[in-house]
């Protein structure tokens, strides 16, 4: 009997102090942790519940998924619409022709599947059956980035720069709960395809602080700050926020600009905020730094001519490592006590 290819059991090795000795094994069955610290405040299945809210006044929505339903929230809305959803198996190429030719018969579907499988495995049928036709599809995707401790085969740590080249695709990047539920309406009312990534389960509510709103193609000034300035996308605003706190208490600086819109780029926000004088600009991102926000961002400033200190937060260009996500994060410098240190490393130097 073949082996799910979704549900994969693994001994994770924990590495002891330092990396050296006193190693301890831990297990997992657990496909998706949550980001959540201990005591944080939570929403269940914000894209789910989303969803269904926009469902009572259009219609025309449908959703799909590849055998991933539980594992995208996706079946809450399966269960109150259970004619306009459709289980297409474990078939993600013929998710996206599904999807495809829903959209040309005017129906606005949302397909969901790990964002490692649509990437990877689906790319030619999203190019061509989608985006090449500029149809109204809307494939959401979960697992970005490092946000499973599956190794390689889910981690989906380049998406984001494999998907950046494509036409008429519009990428979102959600930081928390609240993102989450306001670019479900706001990608709806844009008529086009769009790739978004997604966090589920328990996500952390973060935004609601900061008189936050989402709009599409906008980049958001959260804080400011004199010494440095933190671009990030995703669950990295997120930590950056944190660890802002944490430079505070050691009398430094920093400013938080999110963009949870990583095509169309805000230029001019990121150009406005990245020129003002004597500051760092440091881009995070749950991605690899290779084709993402990161040279995303540095390509836009150059063109400009606005050339700050510049620094980079990301995952490394290689294949990561299974294990328990905190000690991923520490690893890869994508925790907020990695972030902090980094940041007070560069200005310090």
């Amino acid at each position: 009997m073949m082996r799910s290819k979704y549900i994969r059991p693994v001994r994770l090795k924990e590495q002891g102090e330092g990396g050296q000795g006193g190693a301890s094994r831990l297990t997992t069955s657990a496909m998706i942790a949550s980001l959540a610290a201990p005591g944080q405040r939570t929403k269940p299945a914000p894209f789910g519940q989303a969803l269904l809210t926009l469902a009572e006044t259009r219609p025309d929505l449908v959703g799909l998924t590849a055998d991933l339903s539980k594992y995208t929230d996706l079946h809450v809305f399966a269960k109150a619409h259970p004619d306009r959803f459709y289980q297409m198996g474990m078939s993600e190429q013929l998710l996206m022709c599904t999807a495809a030719g829903m959209a040309r018969e005017g129906f606005m579907p949302f397909a969901t599947t790990y964002a490692v499988f649509a990437a990877r495995r689906a790319y030619d049928f999203i190019c061509l059956a989608i985006a090449e036709e500029n149809l109204n599809v809307k494939v959401v995707c979960a697992l970005p980035g490092l946000t499973t401790g599956y190794g390689p085969s889910h981690q989906a740590t380049e998406d984001i720069a494999i998907f950046r080249g494509m036409p008429n695709l519009t990428i979102v990047d959600p930081c928390d709960a609240l993102d989450i539920e306001q670019a479900v309406p706001a990608i709806a009312a844009h008529h086009g395809p769009v790739y978004m990534r997604l966090l589920r389960g328990n996500v952390p509510i973060v935004l609601d602080e900061y008189d936050y709103k989402f709009e599409l193609g906008k980049a958001k000034l959260l804080r400011g700050g004199a010494d440095a300035l933190i671009i990030s996308s995703g669950f990295m605003t997120m930590r950056a926020l944190e660890a802002v706190e944490s430079l505070k208490a050691q009398r430094v600086d920093a400013g938080v600009l999110h963009v949870p819109t990583i095509k169309p780029l805000d230029e001019a926000t990121i150009i406005r905020e990245a020129s003002k004088t004597g500051r760092m600009v440091i881009v995070a991102e749950n991605h690899t730094v290779i084709g993402g926000l990161g040279e995303a961002v540095a390509g836009v400033l150059l063109r400009a001519g606005v050339t700050p200190a510049f620094r980079q937060i990301g995952l490394p260009d290689e294949f990561l490592d299974a294990g328990a996500l905190p000690t991923l994060h520490d690893r890869y410098g994508i925790s907020t006590a990695a972030m902090t240190k980094s940041i007070k490393r560069w200005l310090s130097a």
